[in-house]
């Protein structure tokens, strides 16, 4: 049977994402998992009026967001255990641009994406949401994808829940501008739905060339999915988070996605632990 042009594209994709979580010999007799829901991950539906508010400790800090999808993405290697991300990371293979600076490196990735039609992500978008941030931050936040807010204005995390990651980037004592903010795909996924094996092998190369060329100290991870790819693992957000990951040099500090919050309010205590941690490892590097 003849493959249709962008069948064959969907297969380089998804093979380029294999090469890069490490796997050199495929099954092919094995069938696909369907996805499921994780702990940690946030159910597609929106968060309901009716979420119970944190409690006055935390309501400085965290208030009730839209919710978007934040699911188990892509099988790739076997699971890596907590802490041995380094190993498996393709963060740990990415090279910077040939640039003079931080910010000249990202100019330059930003022109090689050009207007992106790489996969079917590019189809519906609005616009491309390549990253917004200081080019030598110290500290990285990634998610998974854009939503429809930052579809339409080109930045990530400026939603709802983008508001709840605002707060938290202030609570540690940075500004918005400080700090480096981008996704593992930079093309809003249909309904946000999450984002799929092909389209994260195409995109996240991007990613992973935008944290080489500004070497920040700290990496936080938002979710499975941001999880997942950049430590090249299947393990899911729970076993993950509350503790550093080393990753090519990188330290890399996964925890909920926002949206899960807003859907599970008790867990924002956990994020407010994890950021904490974030912060205290900064300071001993000033």
């Amino acid at each position: 049977m003849t493959r249709a042009p962008g069948d064959r594209q969907a297969l380089r994709a998804r093979l380029e994402w294999l090469r890069l979580m490490g796997v050199d010999e495929l099954d092919l007799g094995a069938a696909p998992r369907a996805a499921r829901q994780e702990p940690g991950s946030a159910p597609p539906p929106r968060a309901s009026a009716g979420d119970a508010e944190p409690s006055s400790v935390q309501r400085g800090l965290f208030g009730n967001e839209a919710s978007v999808v934040d699911s188990r993405p892509p099988r790739g290697r076997p699971a890596a255990p907590p802490g041995r991300g380094a190993d498996s990371s393709p963060l740990a293979r990415a090279q910077a641009p040939d640039a003079p600076d931080a910010a000249a490196g990202l100019d330059r990735i930003r022109g090689e994406i050009g207007d992106c039609r790489r996969c079917r992500l590019s189809e519906k978008r609005t616009n491309i949401v390549f990253g917004v941030g200081s080019p030598t931050a110290r500290l990285m936040f990634i998610g998974e994808g854009p939503g429809v807010d930052e579809d339409r204005q080109g930045e990530p995390f400026v939603g709802r829940a983008g508001q709840l990651v605002t707060r938290i980037i202030e609570w540690m004592g940075f500004a918005r501008q400080d700090v480096y903010i981008a996704n593992v795909v930079k093309c809003r996924p249909p309904e946000n739905r999450t984002p799929l094996p092909d389209e994260i092998g195409t995109c996240s190369p991007f990613l992973f060339q935008q944290a080489a060329a500004i070497r920040p100290r700290v990496i936080v991870c938002l979710g499975t999915p941001a999880a997942q790819t950049v430590l090249g693992t299947r393990d899911t957000i729970t076993r993950l988070r509350g503790s550093f990951h080393d990753a090519g040099g990188f330290k890399i500090m996964p925890t909920f996605h926002p949206a899960y919050l807003l859907r599970n309010p008790a867990a924002k205590k956990e994020v407010w632990e994890d950021m904490k941690k974030v912060v205290a490892f900064l300071k001993t590097e000033e």
